[in-house]
């Protein structure tokens, strides 16, 4: 057991946003010493999708266990915990419910502070607690309920460039594997949707299927996943009728469809990633010797939209920087991270349990959408590599707006 005069500080945090039960204490140095993560997973993918009231009962069931673990794995006296911190913002609202509850009575029983945590906010700064990444920095946050693109400013400060209008893209790529009947498929049986779809593309050709990339015509950072979503379904219900797909089957073109639909999520990705990266150039935002990207959340995992982002960084002057794919889905250390930086600074800590609520649609940053798109800023054309791509100096021009009229046909 850890000395209670160590001078190391503790951090317990509590996340029940959405379908995982996740607890886990780290210290001030960000050493994680304990995690404890239940994920609710098969469940969902037998029921077709996530259904609040059955997350809601799982977390009820599994809470108390979880937390319980997590102490005891750490070999930490409760003496030794600082703080509780706990996602309050934004998810579903029977989950949050769940953990905000629990993390209440335990703090108030062990006459702790407790710290309320923005969901979003904590994947962009988990970054911080793996590696030397300073504000400000920009950052995408991309899973099955967000896609955010915005600037990190400090702990409570942020600014959004741009989020999606209807569907996620986690969900949109949830969804289509779905439709495709991927689950039938026993290597697929128990992982997410969108870990099939990034497996089985590739092996397909990403220029098999015609896939348009949505809000191209918009000058903005905003993105839109449903009309992707719905082209998907309607391939997908054409290739059944050709090739005579009977019920319970996956079409012999999934791994194309895959590949081109992936595909074309990471190119309206990268096309709104790239606006935003010119207008934080325009107005000078980030140091010009330190320019830094962040991407996080749970499809930040999949490895080739993370490669195209990687390109856009390099064509625009930034570091691409990533938590490790572990720590980009939804779980306590980032919870216990984000609250052990508000400690540190003495940001957040209240007695007054009563007084947190959970806010389930709680927005993102101070929007500034609406200046990003009066910028008017025209980007140019992407000739996006394929798969594999490293690093390399650019071609003289690659980067030049000469193909600017392009960009909404060939990105």
């Amino acid at each position: 057991m850890a000395s209670v005069n160590s001078g190391r500080r503790y951090v317990l945090g509590i996340e029940t946003s959405c379908d995982d039960t996740g607890a886990a204490i780290v210290d001030d140095s960000g050493n994680i010493i304990s995690e404890v993560l239940s994920s609710q997973l098969r469940i969902h993918l037998r029921n077709g999708g996530i259904i609040p009231p059955v997350a809601r009962d799982l977390h009820k069931e599994k809470i108390e266990s979880v937390v319980e673990e997590c102490l005891m794995k750490s070999k930490l006296d409760i003496s030794q915990l600082d703080a509780v911190a706990v996602t309050n913002r934004p998810g579903m609202p029977m989950s949050l419910l769940v953990g905000l509850g629990y993390a209440k009575v335990i703090a108030e029983k062990w006459k702790k502070p407790m710290i309320p945590v923005h969901h979003m906010e904590a994947h962009a700064l988990t970054i911080r607690m793996v590696e030397d990444v300073p504000f400000p920095f920009m950052t995408m946050l991309i899973s099955g309920g967000h896609s955010l693109i915005g600037l990190a400013e400090d702990i409570n400060s942020w600014r959004l460039f741009g989020t999606t209008l209807d569907d996620a893209p986690g969900e949109c790529m949830d969804k289509t594997a779905r439709q495709l009947r991927l689950i039938n498929l026993p290597q697929y049986e128990s992982i997410s949707g969108g870990a099939a779809i990034e497996h089985l593309a590739q092996s397909g050709d990403r220029n098999h299927f015609e896939f348009p990339v949505a809000m191209s015509m918009y000058r903005d950072c905003d993105t839109s996943f449903s009309g992707l979503k719905w082209k998907a379904k309607k391939y997908i219900m054409e290739e059944e009728k050709k090739h005579g797909t009977g019920p319970g089957e996956v079409i012999p073109t999934a791994a194309h469809l895959c590949a081109s639909f992936q595909h074309s999520i990471a190119r309206q990705l990268c096309k709104k990633l790239e606006r935003a990266l010119v207008y934080a150039n325009q107005k000078e935002l980030l140091p010009p010797d330190r320019k830094r990207f962040v991407v996080s959340g749970g499809v930040a995992c999949n490895g080739y939209i993370r490669e195209m982002l990687t390109y856009i960084c390099h064509r625009n002057g930034y570091e691409l920087h990533a938590p490790p794919p572990k720590l980009c889905c939804d779980n306590g250390v980032m919870i216990a991270w984000n609250g052990m930086e508000k400690l540190k600074r003495g940001l957040d800590l209240t007695y007054e349990y009563d007084k947190v609520d959970m806010h389930p649609d709680e927005p993102f940053g101070v929007d500034e959408r609406a200046e990003v798109a009066k910028a008017n800023i025209r980007t140019g054309y992407i000739k996006f590599p394929q798969s594999g791509w490293t690093s390399k100096p650019l071609k003289k021009n690659e980067n030049s707006e000469e193909a600017e009229e392009k960009s909404s046909v060939a990105v």
